[in-house]
């Protein structure tokens, strides 16, 4: 079951809302590549992680 943003692992909750909505997209493209659910979670949480650090909000 792909999760949302409402719905998502309790591992992303402590993950800022940007990160974790990144989290998301990345863990659910990954599930429909036919990744097991807990590898999904760790590699999107990291990849989100470092996309957040290559793409800062802008202050604006």
């Amino acid at each position: 079951m792909p999760w949302t943003n409402g719905d998502y692992p309790p591992s992303m909750k402590n993950l800022d809302t940007r990160v974790r909505h990144k989290a998301i997209e990345i863990a659910n493209a990954l599930l429909d590549e036919g990744y097991e659910e807990g590898r999904a979670i760790a590699i999107a949480t990291a990849k989100a992680e470092e996309w957040d650090k290559d793409h800062p909000k802008s202050d604006k």
